[in-house]
């Protein structure tokens, strides 16, 4: 990162190990018919991932944390692995151009909660991610496994306050494009291709902040997203060493 520039993202660069902590909200026991979190049956290659959301702090995501005064518009994203015919994949969309915020961005699924979605300290992150999942690209709930939660972080620019929530794609199902309006294009990414020292760059925005991006499946994944899956990446221990000085300028509309 050059002298006095910020990074857009707002992720955490210090590359201090995870601290032993629990949880940050109660999801076990919420009722029989509320969405739980379960670490029982995942693949063996998520165990970095499940210690990654189970012991990370939330400074050590992002520099940008929720209002102390409880402000900010209450939000989820679903950050799905699967397998695929090259390995482990996760799953994101590209947001169609026309919408107000993030437009034209990559992204994972999610978006705002809704009444129904309930309290946002427990299960209502993990019901609004599953059913943005469904909205935006078509897939069917009842083939994710949630396995874990990472800490609520906060999107200045659009004052979200997102929890991120972690599932395995135990049974995969056939997505796309729900509503061109709203979702450009849906696609999976393997995690070989985002550990790739070739795919990474940092990405500049006109106004000079810096943050990780990837170049993958024809599109530049950078602005939060990237910035989850960097620290993810990085506190599972898969992250390669990379060229940080390598640049990609971001469109001035971004």
């Amino acid at each position: 990162m050059t002298r006095g520039a910020r990074d857009e993202s707002g992720v955490a660069q210090a590359a201090a190990p995870p601290q032993q902590g629990k949880p940050q909200a109660p999801y076990e026991d919420q009722g029989a018919d509320a969405p739980h979190v379960s670490t029982q049956g995942l693949p063996g290659w998520l165990d970095p991932v499940v210690e990654a959301a189970a012991t990370v702090r939330p400074t050590q995501l992002s520099r940008f944390l929720p209002p102390e005064d409880g402000g900010g518009r209450q939000s989820a994203v679903l950050i799905l692995f699967g397998e695929g015919p090259r390995g482990p994949e996760l799953l994101l969309m590209e947001r169609a151009g026309t919408l107000r915020s993030h437009a034209g961005q990559p992204s994972f699924p999610g978006g705002a909660l809704d009444p129904e979605d309930g309290d946002p300290h427990t299960t209502g992150p993990l019901r609004a991610a599953l059913r943005e999942a469904e909205e935006e690209t078509g897939l069917d709930p009842s083939g994710v496994q949630l396995f874990g939660v990472l800490p609520r972080l906060y999107i200045p620019v659009s004052e979200f306050v997102v929890t991120p929530v972690l599932g395995w794609w135990r049974d995969p199902s056939p997505v796309g494009a729900v509503d061109p309006a709203e979702t450009a294009r849906v696609f999976t990414v393997p995690v070989a291709d985002l550990t790739d020292p070739d795919h990474r760059v940092m990405a500049v925005h006109p106004r000079g902040h810096l943050g990780p991006a990837f170049t993958v499946e024809s599109a530049l994944v950078w602005g939060f997203t990237a910035g989850v899956i960097d620290r993810l990446l990085h506190f599972a221990g898969w992250e390669r060493p990379w060229d940080r000085s390598r640049q990609v300028p971001l469109d001035w509309r971004a």
